[in-house]
């Protein structure tokens, strides 16, 4: 979703109208519903904070590992969000991925 937007800004689309149209689809999500349009007004309050949401994932990592059991995705999730907490933004909530995808991508 954080791409999405991302993706959206850089090619010149509307993201509003982006987030409208693949949410009706196959890709609607309680993610894309509920957290989408607040990566697009820049709220930031968290539903869900991302330092828990990092707590968790180390969690589940740890767990992984014990088992040698590969979570590319999970690992790069942990890794774009210690960006965020690097940032000062781990109080924030999960949505704020899209400023660490915005900064990667220099659109911050």
């Amino acid at each position: 979703m954080s791409e999405a937007v991302a993706f959206a800004r850089r090619v010149g689309l509307d993201p509003e109208t982006m987030l409208q149209a693949v949410s009706k689809g196959a890709a609607g999500s309680w993610a894309l519903e509920h957290l989408g349009p607040k990566m697009l007004s820049r709220d930031f309050e968290p539903m869900f904070m991302v330092d828990l949401q990092q707590k968790d994932l180390r969690i589940a990592l740890a767990a992984a590992f014990e088992r040698s059991l590969p979570l590319p995705g999970t690992s790069l999730v942990q890794q774009l969000l210690t960006a965020n907490q690097a940032a000062g933004e781990g109080r924030e909530g999960t949505q704020a991925l899209v400023k660490t995808i915005e900064r990667l991508a220099g659109l911050a």
